[in-house]
């Protein structure tokens, strides 16, 4: 079932759904509603991010080489590995340069995005202090190069930062601040500089 804002839903889905389009988002990612998957808990609702290029960016080959997907799943019962009845789903994949795709700490350094924008100390799975209340985080990190052959549309050697990662969410309100962590994660993975600093050469 995904959310439709029926009233049938149960009250904490939708608010949570409602918190999650409380959240302020940088205006160079887009961020909209998508089909969420099915059959992994009862009720269900996602998100889809882009960083979105300026349409006069020499870097054509780049359009599009940031985005994820954030997905809110609920279970009423709970269930056991979640540690509660609601978890958060991310993925997030991003093209690197070569260099950065070879750096052995990548992956490191990719986590550590995510849990400082979560608020989890370094080697701790759960934060119940500050805007984003975790628990239960765990995810991966995969760094993949690939080369293009024939007739295949962008540059001819290719890297890729994937994330993939979950947690719980102690509650239904708030949820804003747990997709605006999302999306600052997405912003280091895609390379983009922090809100209020503006690249030279990009005016």
């Amino acid at each position: 079932m995904t959310s439709s804002g029926a009233p049938t839903e149960p009250a904490d889905f939708r608010t949570a759904v409602e918190s999650l389009h409380s959240a302020r988002i940088r205006r160079d990612i887009e961020v909209g509603p998508i089909r969420p998957p099915q059959r992994l808990a009862p009720y269900s609702y996602a998100v889809g991010a882009e960083v979105r290029r300026a349409d006069d960016d020499p870097d054509d080959d780049l359009q599009g080489s940031a985005f994820g997907r954030l997905i809110l799943l609920y279970d009423p019962d709970g269930q056991d590995a979640w540690n509660g009845t609601m978890r958060l789903v991310a993925y997030i994949q991003a093209e690197v340069e070569a260099a950065l795709a070879a750096d052995p700490l990548l992956p490191e350094v990719a986590w550590s995005w995510l849990a400082d924008a979560l608020g989890v100390p370094v080697g701790e799975t759960a934060n119940d202090e500050g805007p984003v209340h975790v628990t239960a985080l765990g995810g991966t990190v995969t760094s993949t190069s690939s080369v293009r052959y024939g007739d295949i549309a962008g540059p001819p050697r290719a890297h890729q930062l994937e994330l993939r990662a979950s947690w719980t969410a102690s509650s239904a309100e708030g949820l804003g601040a747990h997709l605006e962590a999302f999306c600052e994660v997405l912003s280091a993975a895609a390379g983009l500089p922090p809100v209020g600093v503006t690249e030279l050469g990009s005016a």
